[in-house]
């Protein structure tokens, strides 16, 4: 017989550097994001877990393409779908927006959904509160980075990022791409004296070498060594400024403006 556990949340690793998560309590599961629904069902029967749920953050097909094959597999018709209102999902059962609440039985825990465009116009991210706060916020935050600007706009992105920052410190930030060494190279270009970035890179490449996730990080880890959380202040604003060549930047949104142009071309 299964026990339930404590809530757990594991990554599923999927292509070459996706993070699919799964939250469970040692019976029910949710998947974030399921890209190709393989590895989800491999991890799902070697656990012994039912699927309870699908949290989707956006339409990109590497977060989206294993949800109707997972539909098939579970054969549930009441199979709940969270996706963004504002993009096409497929199988979405509840579309979502800035400020919706979504409950879950089992496993339990329960999330509000934030609107974060930049890298979608339509991305959501789900924000569990509670003794051990979790942010599951797909593509737009990274570890030491954050997602490119493909529909959104640099505006955007930086109100998304604020949202994020507002978040308390300790909350467990769940992305979903392992693009943490490169984005700390970049870092380090831009913060090049940051003690706290230096400290983490050398963490953070132990990790990879014993092949381990970096990730999940911290909001009040990611203040600390991610430039595009750190678009107030001084060095950051001024490595901006060096690599643009603007006579000025006069707020944050312009500051991550130049520093995303900057990595983009890195």
């Amino acid at each position: 017989m299964v026990t339930k556990t404590a809530l757990q949340v594991w990554p599923i690793p999927a292509f070459d550097d996706n993070y699919i998560w799964c939250i469970h309590d040692g019976e029910s599961a949710l998947v974030v994001d399921p890209g190709d629904a393989g590895p989800v069902l491999d991890y799902l029967e070697s656990q012994a877990l039912t699927l309870t749920g699908i949290l989707i953050t956006h339409h990109h097909a590497d977060h989206t393409g294993g949800i109707m094959d997972l539909l098939a597999y579970v054969a549930n018709e009441s199979l709940p779908v969270y996706g963004p209102a504002a993009e096409s999902i497929p199988g979405r059962t509840q579309a979502l927006m800035e400020g919706d609440r979504v409950e879950c039985a089992a496993p339990a825990i329960a999330f509000t959904v934030l609107e974060v465009p930049g890298h979608t116009l339509g991305h959501i991210a789900y924000f569990a509160a509670g003794n051990a706060p979790k942010l599951f916020c797909g593509d737009t935050l990274f570890a030491s980075g954050c997602g490119r600007l493909f529909e959104g706009t640099p505006t955007q992105m930086s109100q998304s990022l604020a949202k994020f920052a507002a978040l308390p410190p300790e909350t467990a930030v769940y992305c979903t791409h392992e693009y943490t060494l490169s984005n700390i190279r970049f870092a380090l270009a831009v913060e090049p004296n940051n003690s706290d970035l230096i400290a983490w890179a050398n963490t953070a490449q132990g990790l990879r070498h014993g092949n381990q996730p970096t990730v999940p990080t911290s909001i009040g880890h990611e203040l600390r060594v991610n430039p595009f959380m750190r678009s107030n202040q001084p060095d950051v604003i001024a490595a901006a400024l060096q690599a643009s060549g603007a006579a000025a930047l006069p707020s944050p949104a312009h500051v991550l403006a130049a520093i995303r142009a900057w990595k983009d071309h890195f």
